[in-house]
């Protein structure tokens, strides 16, 4: 018997609690249904920095930032000697050019950012002859070429960018006003951050209507809009939105039972989302002493930091090419201790002194140990047999756990306030295109981008906290496999459900590589 066709549904910046919540009191009854039949499970755990080009990242290639190479909402491009930006705010999108950060969003995020080592499963289904389908989704890539569309209100940016470029996708890719695989009586909203569900919704009932796919990733934005302007607590309302947006696929389907007769289900969150209040302006902290690299500056060689905010996160790229580079590294570390806002940073030693990137994008060397620094006090630690984590990955600790908030109990290393704290900082520093310091603010705060825009008063994400850190896992109608996991689910599982449930084994999948150093992992 053939597997059902699976709906794979990210509802971005989905709070477990406002879940829960939206379930309870009625306004998200095909999400309480699919909870009243399926596995919910709560805590599981999302990439570093958590913010959405990493963790769609990780959702779509099981493999972490070490794996798949984006690095955040905003990196340096070393070999390129340039910024690159997702689109962090309009503000910010226009400090770089609009041109540039629609190229970097849409095509080479996909086409070249994202490392053609690390397959997505639209790639790894089609090789198997599964008929894959997405709605917006900012990682898409597969292997069906789609011809740009050029409709609606996009269409004069791409005009003037001269935006020609085809793409690869899924079988049926829907990427609003620039790629339409094929006519749908769908009016494309990308431009329209707070009716982008609408746009899934219309699309997803074509898809289901006329039998178009064997897997759909489904992607519903606007919550993550919603809690940005709003504040996390008024999820409900937004999540009701996302719930009838899956009532759109429901009924296009003839009903619950038919639905879920012939369909399986996996809901998830990239990230969750805390309240902020406080902004950390860290390029003019660090401007006050250093010479940072402005957007579109013309001669890169000039600056000694680029400083690349990603939401509740950072990092530091150190550009002096001189001796001097061992000393700014120490003096920015120096500096960061005393910025109010900054909750903790991390940077790689190999050898007892700070790992220099080389100037070409690649993995550090190897043999490093990642160092991490929290009021005061200070955590080594690098693949080992000293303590095990909750994904069952084993490391050698020296120095204080509770830079981590954490407790090495017998051979167990617990760290709730930082979930899988020492996978996702040791994948984020190992990643190609890391910045030598990262940077994870603390509650409340976030880091203005380069627009001088924050979401403050309101919603935002990108930290190592647990706040931003743990989403929901909601299973239905597939075999969750909890004896191949060990205490914590994480993100990149569900790239190995996807594959598992159509009968493709992931032999270098998110279970298998759990009990491996990451070391061995990255490569």
């Amino acid at each position: 018997m053939s597997a059902p066709k699976l709906v794979l549904c990210v509802v971005d910046s989905l709070r477990t609690d406002k879940l829960e919540q939206a379930a309870a009191d009625g306004t998200a009854p095909i999400l309480a249904e699919l909870i009243d039949r399926g596995t919910l499970i709560r805590d599981c755990v999302s990439s570093f920095p958590s913010v959405t080009p990493v963790c769609t990242s990780e959702l779509t290639t099981g493999r972490a930032p070490d794996g798949h190479w984006i690095s955040g909402m905003n990196w340096y491009h070393r070999a390129e000697r340039r910024y690159v930006e997702y689109g962090s705010s309009f503000e910010a999108t226009r400090a770089f050019g609009l041109f540039r950060s629609l190229y970097d969003t849409v095509y080479n995020m996909n086409m070249a950012h994202l490392s053609d080592e690390a397959e997505t499963v639209f790639e790894r289904l089609a090789d198997h002859g599964v008929r894959t389908a997405c709605t917006p989704f900012l990682i898409y890539r597969g292997r069906t070429r789609h011809e740009l569309g050029l409709e609606g209100l996009l269409r004069r940016v791409a005009l003037a960018a001269t935006f020609r470029h085809a793409t690869y996708g899924p079988d049926e890719l829907f990427y609003g006003e620039l790629y339409t695989s094929r006519k749908v009586p769908c009016k494309p909203t990308l431009a329209r951050p707070d009716r982008r569900d609408e746009y899934s919704a219309c699309c997803g009932r074509e898809l289901v209507e006329n039998d178009l796919f064997d897997f759909l990733l489904f992607g519903l934005p606007d919550n993550d809009y919603h809690s940005h302007r709003y504040g996390p607590d008024a999820q409900p309302e937004s999540i009701a939105h996302a719930d009838e947006a899956l009532a759109e696929l429901v009924d296009a389907a003839g009903g619950l039972e038919r639905f879920l007769a012939e369909h399986a289900v996996i809901v998830v969150a990239d990230h969750a989302q805390t309240q902020v209040t406080e902004p950390l302006a860290l390029a003019d902290e660090l401007g006050s002493r250093w010479r940072v690299l402005q957007p579109n500056q013309t001669d890169p060689r000039e600056a000694e930091l680029a400083v690349c905010p990603s939401s509740r996160a950072g990092a530091v790229y150190v550009l002096s090419e001189d001796r001097r580079w061992e000393g700014v590294h120490a003096g920015v570390r120096e500096r960061l201790r005393d910025v109010d806002g900054v909750d903790l940073f991390a940077w790689l030693e190999r050898d007892g002194q700070p790992v220099r990137r080389a100037d070409g994008d690649g993995p550090p060397p190897s043999g490093c140990t990642v160092v991490v620094e929290r009021a005061g006090a200070e955590l080594r630690f690098r693949p080992g047999s000293q303590a095990t984590d909750g994904r069952g990955v084993a490391w050698d600790i020296v120095g204080d756990p509770a830079t981590l908030a954490a407790a090495i109990q017998g051979e167990s290393f617990e760290c709730d306030q930082y979930p899988d704290g020492l996978s996702r900082l040791w994948a984020a520093l190992h990643a190609p295109h890391a910045g030598e310091i990262l940077i994870s603010a603390e509650p409340a705060y976030e880091l203005v981008d380069w627009g001088g825009v924050t979401h403050c008063p309101g919603g935002s994400h990108g930290a190592l906290h647990v706040g931003d850190s743990l989403g929901p896992l909601l299973l239905c109608g597939l075999e969750p496999g909890t004896e191949h996991l060990r205490r914590q689910w994480a993100i990149r599982d569900v790239a190995g459900l996807v594959l598992g449930h159509f009968g493709i084994a992931d032999t270098d999948g998110p279970h298998v590589r759990a009990a491996r150093a990451p070391s061995e992992v990255a490569g």
